[in-house]
């Protein structure tokens, strides 16, 4: 194995054009990447606050509430939530968005961004508990059309949510542990509402809304200085809640029966379509990976396929007649050459590309450099994959343009189509969950939240598998190709 290791290097790095293809993958990888960045302008956007976690989040909403001093319980009856969303720039119908939100909250501070716990009535999706942005734990049983009454209980850091259909008997929900809180937190009733889905005909849009809920009288219990009644409550519109419909503005209004609260907004993380207001993931800096995969997949073709066409294999298997080790000389060669193109590629354009984005005036959702680790070593990872691909499939069609073909039709064109939005988000989805360029999915970073409404498709970062089964997808490629490359190559002469 040694000894064809070494022929097949001596062959790689004495055919100039080999290592400087290679050093044109890295390079087509690089600028492409940063092409995105360096021909827009930016327009500066607020960078948005930034959750407990690290993570980008939305957290604007309507606020009606007063201090909480030590342990205490707030409860309160939501006794109504309608809303009215934007049919056009001048007109709003009645309508409620699924994420629509309304109940208590208890929040470390009025800084958006900071840490919560939260119960609320929802538009579709009944009654939650869902805390700290990312936590959201659904109420056993409940459904949209009640009534409930609600309640959250302090006891140090943790925070305890209940429901009840008749104010009597209470069924817990979910705890939250604000490990570290102060003290001092706030806490009464908020009202929020994201953007609502509309079908455009074209595909899924958002149109601005709105929610208005109606609360019964607060019971309040506990280390509350202001006292328990009416008095000593404090409200408006906290943080961002971005567009309203037209003639729709936050407010409330109180009386002895309760309170009844409207606004817009949202208390959930970013995503990367209808929330981001222009943010974008650090992935689209390695967009170019198709480039520099493209100069993996010619690379290995040559390596077997163009010794086929120039009669090059005859010289190679009589200098190493076991051709299972000549096979796997070459597939470790191409592996190891593509994984030092792609790791080096991601490791230059990411600060690059991130640096020159902020500078631009674009929002980077942030990640952690775990997850930054990953695309690096990811990237370097589906160069290999890509280069073995090429290698085996090569050996097995011995013609080198056809090879080519097949393989960009297999993995690249799927990705250039599902990403581009060329295709409808179901037949994308579909092609990158079946071809080998499930491997790009090594590349994303956005979560999915089963709490944000969001158009979650290729075109917006979002792959259907999660980065390694989608990479171990191409890697069964590979090896597939690779055993019926070493069968062939055992049966039938050269």
């Amino acid at each position: 194995m040694r000894r064809a290791l070494h022929a097949e290097w001596t062959k790689f790095r004495t055919v100039r054009a080999r290592p400087l293809a290679l050093l044109g993958a890295v390079l087509a990888t690089v600028l492409i990447g940063l092409l995105g960045t360096a021909s827009r302008g930016g327009g500066a956007a607020p960078a948005p606050p930034l959750g407990p976690g690290g993570e980008a989040v939305s957290d604007g909403f309507t606020f009606v509430h007063r201090t909480l001093d030590g342990d205490g319980s707030i409860t309160v009856r939501v006794r109504s939530l309608t809303g009215e969303i934007a049919e056009t720039p001048t007109r709003t119908v009645p309508g409620l968005a699924s994420w629509s939100k309304a109940g208590i909250i208890v929040k470390e501070g009025l800084t958006s961004g900071s840490r919560y716990a939260a119960l609320m009535l929802t538009g579709a999706h009944g009654v939650r508990m869902q805390h700290d942005f990312t936590q959201d734990t659904a109420a056993p049983g409940s459904s949209p059309d009640a009534q409930p009454w609600l309640r959250l209980v302090r006891a140090g850091d943790l925070i305890t949510g209940y429901v009840s259909a008749d104010g009597a008997a209470w069924t817990e929900v979910g705890t939250a542990t604000l490990r570290g809180a102060p003290t001092t937190l706030q806490a009464g009733l908020f009202v929020a509402t994201p953007a609502a889905a509309q079908n455009t005909g074209t595909g899924i849009g958002f149109a601005p809304a709105a929610a208005t809920a109606a609360f019964g009288p607060v019971e309040l219990h506990g280390g509350w200085p202001s006292g328990a009644g009416a008095g000593g409550w404090t409200g408006g519109q906290l943080g961002d809640a971005g567009g309203y419909p037209p003639g729709v503005r936050a407010g409330y209004t109180s009386a002895a029966s309760g309170f009844t609260l409207s606004g817009a907004g949202d208390i959930a993380p970013l995503t990367g379509g209808q929330a981001t207001a222009g943010g974008i993931g650090v992935e689209r800096f390695l967009v170019g990976s198709f480039a520099g995969i493209l100069v993996l997949l010619v690379l290995g073709t040559l390596t077997t396929a163009g010794e086929y066409r120039s009669g090059l294999i005859r010289t190679t298997l009589a200098a190493n007649p076991r051709r299972g080790r000549v096979l796997a000389a070459k597939a470790c060669l191409l592996g190891v050459t593509g994984f030092a193109a792609g790791t080096i590629a991601a490791a230059v354009v990411l600060p690059i590309g991130m640096q020159g984005a902020r500078s631009s005036g674009f929002v980077l959702f942030p990640v952690a450099w775990t997850t930054e680790l990953r695309l690096v070593v990811g990237t370097g990872l589906l160069f290999a994959v890509a280069g073995v691909l090429g290698v085996a499939l090569g050996a097995v069609l011995r013609r080198g343009a056809t090879t080519v073909a097949v393989l960009v039709v297999a993995l690249v064109l799927p990705y250039l189509l599902a990403v581009s939005s060329a295709l409808p988000a179901g037949p994308a989805q579909w092609l990158l969950r079946l071809t080998p360029a499930a491997g790009f999915a090594i590349q994303q970073t956005l979560p999915q939240y089963l709490q944000v409404l969001d158009v979650y498709t290729p075109a917006n970062g979002y792959f259907p598998l999660t980065p390694w089964l989608g990479l171990a997808v191409l890697c069964g490629y590979a090896v597939t190709a690779l055993g019926l490359a070493w069968a062939l190559l055992r049966r039938r002469d050269v």
